[in-house]
């Protein structure tokens, strides 16, 4: 898309944050109907969230017309494991996402930049997660553990044009970015409550969160709270490299397709199908074809707040028999302002990049594996732009036989964890 945009991008992105030192802090609320919880564009890409709820964060709105946003969280985390291949590491994950909006001609154009300094906080380029698989560390399979995520994990411009007074015709476009393939990302769901650890399934449901060269296109039409969406990408389908503090460039070469519909203010939905051209760095020669369906699910009553999401998704490697399915289960719950328990429950395929130096040369699944976690914290300081919460949770995996000799019968990890998060502040 052009050296030219992307220094454009980030110097706008970067500026539009400045003047959120001490905004108001804005907590979000429900949007008033489908067209206007489209035009939101608060999650992660393109992907609709539940009407009810909102993604907390500042806003300021300006005298020159832009709306400025700012949201974010980083976590501190100390992570321990028991059996064979656990072991132990502190480490930080953590993001901040800027945005502006204002009115253009007859539409309304969204500049939004997502950063992360985990190249930096997260040593030897991945931190420590059992059965944990994807993407490379100093040129071999991480194994056992999930990679940082990059410096520049989206640089974004949409533009969104009303279609009288229930359509909306939208335009993404991004030199780092989200295609319309697969469920929100996971450091955006509210349903993950303060769990720092990627899903299991990550790579089988929404590792295309960090793309290049993304370019989306996509039609909405819905009444009161009700409607649908059907969007289509193009995009570079390799997935990032270890050198986390650059942006890649690449042709388009993979495409991807998505229908989300919304039945109600407390529901999302969405099934979506891609084609990626040789994602995995050790295996370059593998296309892959995944589908993605998820649901989310968002209800408060009084002070409490539930949100859900349940996911599959499925990895077929082109041109083989191999099938990786992954299906998943979370769940946060805010019984009072102050405290978050959550859970996650996943059966994830794992293949042969387990095995490391003695994976055959053709990868296969090999097993499924379970995990399901819970996890609690309360928050100890809030202030006027933000919160911060202490808390843990306690992983207990269930291991397919074939995989016992390296991992033990019951391996178990547990992690503490302490997150400072913006716009969520005390009342």
């Amino acid at each position: 898309m052009g050296e030219q945009m992307v220094r454009w991008l980030v110097v706008a992105c970067c500026a539009m944050a400045a003047p959120l030192a001490g905004a108001q802090m804005n907590m979000g609320g429900p949007a008033s109907s489908f067209p206007e919880n489209v035009l939101r564009h608060t999650g992660s890409g393109t992907d609709l969230e539940p009407a009810s709820g909102a993604q907390p964060m500042l806003m300021q709105m300006r005298p020159d017309g832009w709306m400025l946003m700012l949201h974010g969280q980083a976590s501190a985390v100390e992570q321990q494991q028991t059996g064979p291949r656990g072991y132990d590491k502190f480490f930080s994950v953590n993001w901040a996402m800027p945005m502006a909006q204002r009115t253009v001609g007859q539409g309304e154009l969204t500049l939004r930049a997502m950063f992360s300094l985990e190249p930096a906080t997260i040593t030897r380029r991945f931190y420590p997660e059992l059965f944990q698989e994807g993407e490379t560390a100093y040129g071999k399979p991480i194994v056992d553990g999930q990679h940082p995520h990059n410096l520049f994990m989206e640089l974004a411009a949409f533009y969104d044009r009303r279609l009288g007074s229930h359509g909306v015709v939208s335009l993404y476009a991004a030199p780092v970015g989200d295609p319309a393939l697969g469920p929100e990302a996971f450091p955006h769901r509210p349903s993950i409550g303060d769990n720092p650890l990627a899903p299991l399934s990550h790579h089988l449901q929404d590792s295309t969160h960090i793309a290049d060269e993304v370019l989306t296109g996509g039609v909405a039409w819905g009444a009161g709270q009700r409607g649908v969406r059907v969007e289509a990408s193009g995009f570079y389908g390799r997935e990032p490299g270890e050198n986390r503090w650059i942006i890649e460039a690449g042709g388009i070469d993979s495409w991807s397709a998505r229908l989300s519909a919304a039945p109600g203010k407390d529901w999302s939905l969405q099934y979506s199908l891609g084609h990626l051209h040789s994602p995995e760095a050790a295996h370059p020669e593998e296309d892959v074809l995944r589908q993605t369906a998820s649901a989310a699910y968002r209800h408060a009553v009084g002070q409490a707040v539930l949100n859900a999401m349940a996911v599959w998704g499925r990895n077929h490697t082109i041109g083989s028999p191999i099938n990786a399915n992954g299906y998943l289960l979370e769940a946060a719950l805010r019984p009072r302002e102050r405290q978050t328990v959550w859970t996650r429950i996943e059966n994830a395929d794992r293949t042969t990049d387990l095995l490391g130096a003695a994976a055959p040369p053709v990868e296969r699944v090999v097993g499924r594996v379970q995990a399901a976690t819970g996890g609690y914290a309360h928050r100890v300081w809030g202030w006027q732009d933000g919160s911060a919460e202490l808390g843990a949770q306690f992983t207990g995996y269930g291991v397919p036989d074939n995989l016992r000799p390296l991992y033990g019968q019951h391996p178990v990890g547990v992690a503490a964890v302490l997150t400072l998060r913006l716009g969520v502040g005390e009342k």
